[in-house]
């Protein structure tokens, strides 16, 4: 509604500048310094005043005396030099706000975010949880303003991580298929901990035998042929740790709608039509000499603008073998179907909502699933990749695919490390020096860091002691799931938080407290907002009915500046919402949690709801303690986070 009587304030000056002075020029609004200034300032007088030989206040004058009344707006006064405060008829906006609206309508085109995107070699850890919920709750942003998104996680089920765990399955463990087979099975440790361990094992003994880099490379080239033996391992091993990381993620509220993998992208011949684009257009060549000789290269002109690092990147190596970058660069070709060609798809699994996830294969199927198309794509990955995510736009600007090269976004982000404090709390050892540090980096490459499905569990258990310790809860049968809900919250909210440029400290205790810029305050407000009803309902009062909320109702308690305050700021949060998605900042909407949290806390302070006596006022104060809750759960459904049935 906010935006609504801007957009009439905006366009009644517009039409009198015009008629008036025959003038044409955008009619900007400033917020007042102070709130008894009104809600909206037109600072466009100064704009005229020298084009008119006029003072702006003399102007402003004219334009307040001459510009007749506007739906929604009460007053006009001029202030100051020539400014021109514009207070909005309070009763009206108050009624406005009964009539519920969604964020925005829906949009054409449609948004493929790809992001998680782990190896499928080992468990998930802390710094692929900042991904996925920075993703997650990107997408929710962007389907909040009405836009269709379609979820990708992409799995590199053919690179040198998963060929690593399956060198050291066969090479140094002498492990048979079958042995992998059973150890997928077994139920005491989870497989993806078991290749956590092998990883780390594999990655040190190359170290000490660089002989067994050799193994690495016969390995990762049964794998990319796709037969024998080890290709099978290779599959069968990504396959099980990508059903791991599945149900980490799904503890966090995370879902997709397709794991487009890169085994298909080459069966299917997506890299194979790509590179003779590629070679087409003479967007790569052939190197005959220096460190690259026999590799197809692209030419650092190409993507990087530094004159002083001209190095060409490598697409295809000398031994055959396609790099990464060269097979992402089909991927993201088939993204905007620019490919010519598409997976085939299966159905992996069902989710507990009902929501379908589907896979790619290379085996025809008799389904009508179909994905990609998109009209813009958002590539989630950690701001380490920037070299690479140039190199794969700058691939789709030489095939002159320029259009879709703007729309391709990296949203990148910084690391994720620990806080001194949360390496003890999580009994990860650490040096003296390391406990004077602000941060420590973690590296699942030397298997030193924190896995994703412990650091879950941990909060869990941290936050069910707090939930027990309080008086009438312990024993509730509830406890567990409030208990999972507060620590997902917790840690869901301290990755959102930091804007995606910033390093993360993760630190339990800090994303847990119930005071501060966490996910349990927030929560906590929510729930308390829902408290109201409930107590009411429990002391024997009737719920009254919103339909007894006037516009002279609202007209008469709003003057309470307080309140109008409140129910201002309240109408504001789709527009702040629809604002970070459009800045791709997650951020934001973190911020705009906490500060209706703040928001609701001064509301409950200085307004006894249940107290009043004047049963129309409480009416008033009923709904707007109402309208708390519902922002408050509209805001927390975007970041993903839930609200407990009680703390």
């Amino acid at each position: 509604m906010f935006q609504l009587i801007e957009q009439r304030i905006q366009g009644a000056f517009a039409r009198l500048l015009e008629s008036k002075y025959g003038v044409t020029i955008p009619v900007g609004l400033e917020q007042p310094k102070q709130a008894e200034f009104g809600e909206a300032a037109v600072p466009v007088a100064f704009q005229l005043a020298r084009q008119l030989k006029k003072a702006p206040k003399v102007i402003a004058a004219e334009m307040v005396a001459e510009l007749g009344p506007i739906e929604g707006v009460a007053s006009m006064e001029v202030a100051g030099n020539g400014y021109i405060n514009v207070r909005f008829d309070r009763g009206v906006y108050g009624a406005s706000l009964l009539r519920p609206t969604g964020i925005h309508a829906a949009r054409d085109g449609k948004v493929i975010v790809e992001h998680t995107n782990i190896n499928p070699n080992k468990a998930a850890h802390i710094g692929h949880l900042r991904n996925a919920i920075l993703g997650d709750t990107f997408v929710r942003m962007q389907r909040a303003i009405g836009r269709t998104v379609e979820v990708q996680n992409y799995i590199d089920n053919t690179g040198v991580q998963v060929a690593d765990v399956v060198v050291g399955f066969h090479y140094l463990e002498k492990t048979s298929l079958e042995e992998v087979r059973k150890l997928i099975a077994h139920p005491e440790q989870p497989f993806d901990y078991i290749c956590w361990d092998l990883y780390a094992r594999i990655s040190s003994y190359y170290k000490d035998n660089p002989e067994a880099m050799q193994w690495r490379a016969d390995t990762l080239h049964a794998i990319e042929e796709g037969h024998g033996e080890i290709a099978d391992m290779g599959h069968l091993v990504a396959d099980a740790i990508v059903s791991r990381h599945l149900k980490t993620m799904l503890r966090l509220g995370v879902v997709y709608d397709v794991l487009p993998r890169e085994s298909e992208i080459l069966h299917l011949k997506f890299w194979a039509t790509a590179f003779e684009q590629l070679k087409e257009r003479k967007a790569i060549y052939f190197e005959t000499e220096g460190k690259n000789k026999g590799c197809w290269v692209m030419p650092g002109s190409a993507f990087s603008s530094d004159a002083d690092d001209p190095d060409s990147k490598v697409i295809v190596r000398s031994n055959g073998t396609v790099t990464y970058v060269g097979k992402d660069i089909a991927y993201q070709m088939w993204k905007f179907g620019l490919l010519g060609k598409d997976f085939y798809y299966t159905q992996l699994l069902t989710y507990p909502n009902g929501h379908e996830l589907w896979v790619s294969t290379d085996v025809p199927q008799s389904n009508d699933a179909s994905f990609g198309r998109g009209s813009q794509v958002f590539n989630v990955i950690d701001s380490r990749q920037s070299y690479l995510q140039d190199v794969v736009v700058a691939g789709l600007r030489a095939l002159g695919y320029n259009e879709q090269a703007e729309r391709s976004v990296h949203f990148s982000y910084e690391m994720v490390a620990l806080t001194p404090r949360a390496c003890v709390d999580l009994n990860i050892p650490i040096s003296e020096e390391d406990k004077k540090k602000a941060y420590v980096e973690v590296s699942g490459r030397k298997g030193l860091g924190v896995k994703a499905d412990d650091l879950i569990d941990r909060l869990i258990a941290a936050a069910l002691n707090v939930v027990e310790s309080h008086e009438g809860n312990p024993g509730l049968p509830g406890n567990q799931v409030v208990a999972e809900q507060i620590a997902i919250g917790a840690l869901r909210y301290f990755m959102l938080k930091y804007t995606r440029n910033t390093v993360i400290a993760f630190d339990m205790q800090e994303a847990l407290a119930l005071v501060g810029e966490t996910g349990p305050y927030v929560q906590y407000a929510a729930v308390r907002a829902g408290r109201i009803t409930t107590k009411l309902v429990e002391r024997g009062e009737t719920v009254p009915d919103i339909a007894g909320l006037t516009e002279g109702l609202f007209a008469r308690f709003l003057k309470d500046e307080g309140l109008w305050q409140a129910v201002v700021s309240l109408s504001k949060v789709e527009h702040a919402i629809a604002r970070a998605a459009e800045l791709g900042e997650p951020a934001h909407v973190a911020k705009l949690a906490f500060q209706l949290a703040q928001g609701y806390s001064a509301f409950y302070e200085s307004y006894n709801v249940l107290a009043e006596i004047d049963p129309e006022r409480k009416l008033v104060l009923l709904w707007i303690n109402g309208y708390f809750r519902r922002q408050l759960e509209l805001v927390l459904g975007v970041l993903g986070i839930a609200v407990p049935d009680y703390m």
